[in-house]
């Protein structure tokens, strides 16, 4: 989002704030979006398409889907504002609400053939990682998890970080045991043996993937519940996502 949008936000968002109602959201009529369709593609031709919109609980602001994220708009589409609407009574994140609602993934849909996989205990609990060898993050996240009991961890590899990334991602996938080759370098920062061109990867199945499921950065985690969270976050709060999927799940 460039300054224009930024300073369209901040004025069209202090406007929308003065004196608004509260009112139910809902589908916005299919005449008007493609009124807002228009306007927006002939003044903003680079921004994509808007694939639903929706009224919001603030009275004149309405939300428009596009892609993984939302924005939101006045009537007419004179306005186009990019941040997060926060409830004050409940201080709830209604954006933040949205976005893991519309972004909650099929849990069993993950090629789990794809990644490196390693468990804890029982491993009766299950998450999914997007992980780059070069990523720092990734290894902080990595030592994090190490902490966590009684889980199984698919590690889907997405060399995004440059080309060393790839060689280091296909020289771990194509070693005999490659779990110990990735917690070597990750843990022990123990590089793994050269091993290009001896397997077939599926490295480009998994960018693949991720640029569908929006995933533009390492790490980023899927829980069973669907949900996401892009950070390398700390064993608490990871345990707590972790609780909240399994009650969801039932398992």
């Amino acid at each position: 989002m460039n300054a224009v949008f930024r300073g369209l936000t901040l004025a069209a968002l202090s406007l929308s704030l003065m004196g608004a109602a509260q009112a139910q959201a809902g589908d916005v009529p299919a005449a008007q979006l493609k009124t807002l369709q228009q306007k927006l593609s002939q003044r903003l031709p680079s921004l994509p398409p808007i694939e639903s919109a929706r009224t919001t609980p603030m009275s004149g602001l309405i939300e428009l889907k596009i892609g993984n994220t939302v924005f939101y708009s006045d009537a007419t589409g004179e306005y186009l504002i990019e941040g997060h609407i926060l409830e004050t009574r409940t201080q709830r994140d209604l954006t933040a609400e949205r976005l893991e609602e519309i972004n909650r993934v099929t849990f069993n849909n993950f090629p789990f053939q794809d990644a490196v996989m390693w468990k804890n205990g029982n491993g009766k609990r299950r998450l999914v990682v997007f992980a780059d060898p070069n990523c720092g993050y990734c290894k902080q996240l990595e030592r994090e998890l190490q902490k966590v009991k009684d889980v199984t961890v698919y590690t889907l590899l997405i060399p995004i970080l440059g080309a060393d990334s790839r060689a280091k991602s296909e020289s771990i996938w194509c070693m005999k045991d490659r779990t110990t080759a990735w917690l070597d370098w990750m843990l022990e920062n123990k590089a793994p043996a050269r091993a290009f061109g001896q397997c077939a990867t599926p490295l480009q199945r998994n960018l693949a993937l991720a640029q569908r499921l929006g995933v533009n950065g390492t790490p980023a985690m899927f829980f069973e519940d669907g949900t996401r969270l892009a950070a390398a976050a700390p064993l608490a709060t990871i345990e707590q996502r972790l609780a909240k999927a399994s009650a969801q799940s039932g398992r």
